[in-house]
């Protein structure tokens, strides 16, 4: 039974989250709803990671399992057909071996958060931003992100729910930058590690967005991080303006 990757790109916001859900539109459910399309019977397919509600993807990888042996752009092609109008796609799809996992085999994933600065209402921009109304400081953000770097017990930035069985977690990347988006200036976290938390990043960028607005110092950040306690974090930002931006293999598999 072959097996396949499959790259994947999506606007999270009319989903429940990537994973399937019984009353709920999820993007797992989406696309295992268009391989039943070209192969009838049930589908399930594992992803790299699992994204919440209103969380998007540049670069989700999946894997399925066909009983044909596809042409990988024709599969692609079939699948993006069948996803109409999800606003879902899939950007490649090849053939891997079939004890390759799209979660187990991963050594990293890249995730990417915008916040927008500006007072005016997002247009163009609505549910793929955070908001908000104020300039923040980066330098300041960025020596609060220096402060996450490497390998912590990260229980303060962890969900209550989250099911990992460790807190302990190495962080590679947290880089705050200010860019020039489409619709005004916005504020980029690139982060990256081997596996994250639940709401791991997004505790990042809302507890850094009170340093930039200078509500919290960098030290404070620290203080957070050695207090060990979910109740140190700062406010958790809304999924809106998180992408999970890439995922790495130890063989290249899209290119």
């Amino acid at each position: 039974m072959p097996r396949y990757a499959l790259k994947i790109e999506y606007n999270g916001e009319p989903f429940a989250g990537w994973q399937r859900q019984k009353e709920l539109p999820s993007v797992q459910g989406a696309i295992e709803q268009a391989l039943s399309r070209i192969q009838p019977g049930q589908h399930t397919i594992a992803a790299a990671g699992r994204t919440d509600a209103g969380v998007h993807a540049l670069g989700q990888v999946a894997h399925c399992d066909l009983n044909k042996d596809w042409d990988p752009f024709r599969l692609s092609e079939a699948l993006n057909h069948h996803l109409k109008p999800h606003p879902v796609a899939i950007l490649k799809a090849v053939h891997v071996a079939d004890d390759w996992h799209a979660r187990f085999t991963a050594v990293e994933r890249q995730y990417l958060f915008r916040i927008l600065m500006r007072r005016a209402p997002a247009t163009h921009d609505k549910g793929q931003v955070w908001q908000i109304n104020h300039q923040l400081d980066v330098a300041a953000m960025q020596a609060g992100a220096d402060m996450l770097i490497g390998r912590h017990d990260f229980t303060t930035f962890r969900s209550s729910i989250c099911q990992a069985a460790s807190p302990t977690k190495t962080l590679d990347e947290l880089r705050v930058e200010e860019v020039q988006g489409f619709s005004g200036p916005e504020v980029h976290f690139h982060v990256r590690a081997r596996s994250f938390l639940h709401n791991q990043v997004r505790s990042f960028v809302g507890t850094l967005e009170r340093v930039g607005a200078g509500a919290w110092s960098p030290q404070d950040v620290k203080d957070a991080l050695e207090a060990e306690n979910r109740a140190a974090c700062g406010p958790v930002c809304p999924p809106q303006g998180l992408y999970l931006a890439a995922v790495r293999y130890p063989d290249p598999v899209f290119e």
